[in-house]
């Protein structure tokens, strides 16, 4: 089973595809699409829009999951994250991948089984379940990680799967 996990963002959105196999999580991939401040806000959101039905494309991921919106402090950036999400509902709609959501703290919760974890604990747990030689980079590429092993693990409880 292939996750496609999203941590949306206007000018960062992180990525990373997770495949669950008979020996537990394989890192496939991740990385960052990055827009210019200095383009217009249609502009950033067509290109996220874009480069994520890319992604669909190339790797044919069975499940896109990606951060549930989190209401800070700032509510410009709350919606501006939130557009983002939505060019990326909308790849996932269109090609008709199965989308699951989650909050920060599920994801926390999911990796560490504790819901105050910082960065660095989501990396570790990220390096050490995808056996990976170092702590992924960038944040919001191990925090997309981090998402698409949530879902996994997730989908396995759901599911009763126990491998």
């Amino acid at each position: 089973m292939l996750t496609l996990g999203i941590d949306p963002g206007t000018a960062t959105t992180g990525f990373g595809v997770v495949r669950q196999t008979d020996r537990g999580l394989l890192h496939v991939a991740n990385g960052c699409i990055k827009t210019s401040p200095k383009s217009a806000a249609e502009t950033r959101l067509a290109q996220i829009f874009r480069q994520v039905s890319d992604l669909i494309k190339k790797y044919q991921p069975e499940y896109l999951a990606v951060e549930r919106l989190f209401f800070g402090r700032n509510t410009t950036t709350a919606m501006a994250v939130g557009q983002a999400r939505g060019m990326i509902l909308l790849a996932a709609a269109q090609h008709k991948v199965i989308l699951s959501e989650f909050t920060p703290l599920e994801v926390k919760m999911a990796l560490t089984g504790y819901g105050r974890a910082d960065k660095k604990q989501i990396q570790m747990m990220v390096k050490t379940l995808l056996k990976l030689p170092e702590l992924p980079k960038p944040d919001d590429a191990a925090d997309a990680l981090a998402i698409a092993i949530c879902h996994l693990h997730s989908f396995r409880l759901k599911e009763g799967v126990l491998a």
